[in-house]
């Protein structure tokens, strides 16, 4: 629950032209798109196309050279960094292996919703995030001792924790096993559903996100090159997108893609 008022009601956020350079070189140009409350948008495009720039230009680690990300109305530039941890939960691909318990590691995620002290409800709350992605065996265990993809769970639990409007995830999935694959995006879309949450999640593999995402954003060459739900995605955006011929089959009535 809330300690003081929260600026920040329910409702979506957008992003309104935002462009980006690193060295006088661009990086993002121009990109516009909204996120609804519960629906999960998965971001795809060939590798240095700028997701991962484009994800950390919108939680605020990175300042855009032009445009805003817009929080309900109100410019995210304009809030205070524990307000935009309230709305914007980041899970970036590598985080920092420090000494810590994965139980304190995720309490951690409850710092901008801390009043003075940890209560009952916020020990809880991480509780439930273990449990919810099948890491309560590991709680005392301390981050440098788990693999990768044990470790990429505990980002995402840091981050369900801290309750934020807007998940973006960068790459969720990288290091998991495809059953772990499975498991974490079907409990990540529980929680965008169930909490009335938007996530943006960066994906390389097409096909995972065909089945669990329910917009697609193509991006390419810092753009938005086209955006689609997946049974309208077509195999010529895909073609253009990463420069390999691609058909587009039905399985039992989901589409996927054949490279050509």
């Amino acid at each position: 629950g809330e300690r003081e008022g929260d600026p920040l009601k329910h409702g979506h956020s957008s992003v309104d032209g935002v462009s980006f350079s690193y060295r006088g070189v661009p990086v993002l140009e121009r990109v516009s798109f909204s996120l609804a409350e519960g629906e999960m948008v998965a971001l795809l495009g060939p590798n240095g196309t700028g997701k991962t720039t484009l994800l950390r230009a919108i939680d605020g680690i990175l300042r855009p050279s032009a445009g805003t990300v817009l929080i309900e109305s109100r410019d995210a530039a304009s809030c205070s960094p524990r307000e935009r941890a309230r709305f914007f939960g980041y899970v970036p691909q590598r985080g920092e292996q420090v000494r810590l318990t994965v139980f304190d590691a995720v309490l951690l995620g409850r710092r901008p919703r801390l009043g003075w002290s940890v209560e009952r409800s916020d020990l809880a709350i991480v509780q439930s995030a273990l449990k919810g992605l099948s890491l309560e065996r590991l709680s005392l265990r301390y981050l440098d001792e788990l693999s990768g993809g044990e470790f990429q769970k505990v980002l995402l639990a840091r981050a369900i924790v801290q309750e934020p409007r807007v998940l973006l995830l960068d790459e969720p999935t990288s290091s998991l096993d495809l059953k772990n694959q499975l498991e974490m995006l079907a409990t990540l879309r529980e929680i965008v559903r169930g909490h009335g949450v938007a996530a943006l999640l960066s994906m390389h593999d097409l096909n995972t996100a065909f089945r669990f995402a329910d917009r697609l954003l193509f991006m390419k060459d810092g753009a938005i090159a086209g955006a689609c739900t997946p049974s309208d995605a077509s195999a010529d955006l895909v073609r253009d997108v990463y420069g390999i011929p691609v058909e587009i089959v039905r399985h039992r009535g989901m589409p996927m893609i054949v490279p050509a």
